[in-house]
């Protein structure tokens, strides 16, 4: 079995973030430890299903520290590991870069709206390519 070779160090970001939640996940952990809850409200929008699942990986990827307190009703902290920090400190540019151009991309986002608007779901729909 051969290792997988990174073409950049962006490619190699991205073999841990990938996931639609793990960047926010993150970037609210960077900020203190969260139980599960406070998170899922943190981040909003992502169902249980998805942010437990990203949470595992993360977990199991050495970014994410999970705490059981084994308290009834359950609680469940988590906290970045030194590893999970480390990545989490490279977000302030892009978090930098959001702020900036966040009408532009608001404009962006409105464009691609207006022009995928009548087409098919099957053709739209996430990770598939609109057929032109």
């Amino acid at each position: 079995m051969s290792s997988r070779r990174f073409v950049c160090g962006l490619d190699v970001v991205l073999a841990v973030l990938g996931g639609k939640w793990k960047l926010l996940a993150l970037y609210h952990l960077a900020h203190g430890t969260h139980r599960y809850a406070q998170l899922r409200r943190a981040i909003g929008g992502v169902s249980d299903k998805v942010l437990i699942q990203q949470l595992k990986e993360m977990q199991a990827d050495g970014l994410v520290d999970r705490t059981d307190h084994h308290e009834v009703p359950p609680r469940v902290d988590y906290a970045l590991t030194p590893f999970g920090r480390s990545l989490a400190e490279s977000f302030g540019p892009l978090c930098e870069w959001g702020t900036r151009h966040e009408a532009e991309v608001e404009r962006v986002v409105a464009r691609r709206q207006v022009a995928t608007a009548g087409l098919p779901d099957a053709i739209t729909a996430p990770g598939t390519r609109a057929a032109r």
